[in-house]
């Protein structure tokens, strides 16, 4: 097989989705009452809940009585030294958003239908649920108090932002009115569990200096995760360049310790062994896993399908789940108490012993896969800190049981929030939902009379096309071209994101969820938005242990 070139560093986007845009200056003193302003016809107020956190109201002058209230994602709760790449020179930043990104056009377009739109930039950044949940409790009674005409008050947000939702809409359901949480986060223990095993997978195979967790308290655990960090993406980009030079038996990095017979084994499928074993997707923003640069010989053209592909699919996602992992662990443990991720149970054959056989070739078959599961089998566990984990397990989690209509929606290849988060939360509303048939089934029998349950959610999907990989004329993998719909972080485009608004408006305004054709055209004017009762998402790893 002929070798190829990566013209340009993959994209990293969990920077881009962690980090906010800047809407407008706020002021950074608690205010007692908004201060607000009126320009082209939309009035806007900033101002602080008494917990410090700073909010942003956008009100038409034609308000219709109807406010979405949005929730950000995760933002790092410490800085990010300059020359760290895809996170250099981030500073804290508590900035509010009243749509996601701060899209303009979401905005405009809401207030043009005299909707009215706001977002805290919350108190506290990282893991910051439960106090994120009662700023925007009191965030909404703010602006019911300015802004009296309110009668209908939707949710939404994504990610992290998701998460808030889905707890407002379990705890709150006469605050609000409809709900829309957005590639969102799970459980916390889930999540990290991901998250964890990926960055030990990486420091397993690549980097034993790189610690993992367990950070040290105050500054020096803050140098240790930065430290983790760089090497990361040191990692990252040693394995770039390697399978960039030699695609078929790409090097391993120089700070691999591995055992020289594991070092026969070509690097990417460590790449993909990490992939599988953690559940992040083998799909990425720019490589399908099953696509290949044209002219290459039969037996080439194979080879690049099932081997090279998903291992740079795994490069792409890897490194947005292990940067997570550190962010994470370091903002956790703080919060927690101590070291919060555990291996020491975790049988990582049994965690790939369906889909070893799927992607034999791309983990060199038989021979490497028992190579590789040897190093997991004999390198040094994680263990976390009981009274941390107990710590961890007390913040707020998800039942599923929703009682106002709630619409959710991801991509089936986010390497961060993988889909499996979605369909936890789908399955427990499931479960919910049958205990509700049965109860009035029973009250059937008792009393004669029969009301059919509401169904209150809604559950789509935005699925990558089956090829979307992009190659030079001379071979080369194109990452220049945007990421794949289905594919990054939270990756929505406005289409998508106004058809949610549309949806989120129907389901406050008649109690219940489109349903039919109108939304399926509803879908379709979107594109990339799917309804498919049949689909099910993969459970996340956590729970096969």
């Amino acid at each position: 097989m002929r070798n190829f070139k990566l013209k340009r560093s993959l994209t990293l986007v969990v920077a881009s989705s962690m980090l906010s845009l800047t809407v407008v200056s706020i002021p950074t003193v608690a205010q007692a009452a908004p201060a607000c302003t009126t320009a082209n016809f939309v009035t806007t107020c900033v101002g602080a809940t008494s917990d410090t956190a700073p909010y942003m109201m956008m009100v038409p002058a034609n308000f219709n009585g109807t406010v979405y209230l949005y929730s950000h994602g995760y933002r790092p709760n410490v800085p990010v030294p300059a020359g760290i790449p895809g996170y250099g020179g981030y500073t804290v930043t508590n900035t509010p958003e009243p749509a996601p990104g701060g899209n303009a056009t979401v905005i405009g377009t809401l207030l043009g239908k005299g909707y009215a739109v706001m977002g805290s930039g919350f108190a506290r950044q990282g893991w910051n649920a439960d106090s994120a949940i009662k700023t925007n409790v009191e965030l909404i009674d703010v602006f019911k108090k300015q802004f009296t005409k309110t009668n209908k008050v939707v949710a939404w947000g994504s990610s992290l932002g998701g998460f808030i939702t889905q707890a407002l809409a379990e705890q709150y359901p006469d605050l609000i009115d409809a709900a829309a949480p957005l590639c969102m986060a799970s459980d916390i223990g889930p999540l990290m569990t991901m998250a964890g095993d990926a960055l030990w997978g990486i420091k397993t195979f690549f980097d034993p200096t790189i610690k993992g967790g367990n950070y040290s308290a105050g500054a020096a655990g803050y140098a240790e995760s930065m430290g983790d960090l760089v090497k990361v993406f040191t990692v990252i980009g040693s394995l770039q360049a390697a399978i960039a030079a030699n695609a078929a038996t790409p090097a391993w990095p120089a700070t691999s310790k591995v055992p020289d017979a594991i070092k026969a084994i070509p690097s990417r499928s460590a790449l993909v062994m990490i992939a599988l074993m953690s559940g992040i997707p083998l799909q990425s923003a720019h490589f399908d896993s099953t696509s290949a640069p044209a002219g290459l010989s039969a037996t080439s053209t194979l080879s690049f399908q099932l081997a090279i592909n998903p291992a740079l699919a795994a490069l792409e996602n890897v490194a947005n789940a292990a940067a997570l992992a550190v962010l994470a662990t370091h903002d956790l443990e703080l919060q927690a108490g101590g070291a919060v991720f555990d291996n020491t149970a975790t049988n990582y054959a049994a965690r790939i012993a369906d889909e070893q056989f799927i992607w034999s070739s791309a983990l060199s078959g038989v021979s490497g896969i028992g190579g590789l599961l040897a190093v997991l089998a004999a390198s040094p566990r994680a263990k976390a800190d009981p009274a941390a984990v107990a710590k961890l397990n007390s913040l707020t989690s998800h039942s599923g049981e929703v009682e106002i209509p709630t619409i959710l929606f991801t991509g089936t290849a986010d390497p961060v929030t993988v889909a499996g988060n979605q369909q936890s939360v789908a399955d427990k509303y499931a479960e919910y939902y049958a205990e509700k048939w049965a109860d009035a089934k029973a009250q059937k029998r008792i009393t004669g009379e029969y009301e059919k349950p509401k169904n209150n959610l809604l559950v789509l999907w935005n699925f990558p096309p089956e090829k979307y990989s992009k190659y030079t004329a001379t071979g080369s993998p194109d990452t220049s071209v945007p990421a794949a719909t289905g594919t990054n972080h939270c990756n929505f485009s406005t289409k998508q994101l106004l058809a949610i608004t549309e949806l989120l408006a129907y389901a406050a305004e008649n109690g219940k969820n489109l349903s039919g054709g109108k939304l399926f055209t509803t879908l379709r004017k979107a594109g990339g938005m799917t309804f498919d009762r049949e689909y099910s998402a993969p459970v996340m790893k956590f729970y096969q242990d």
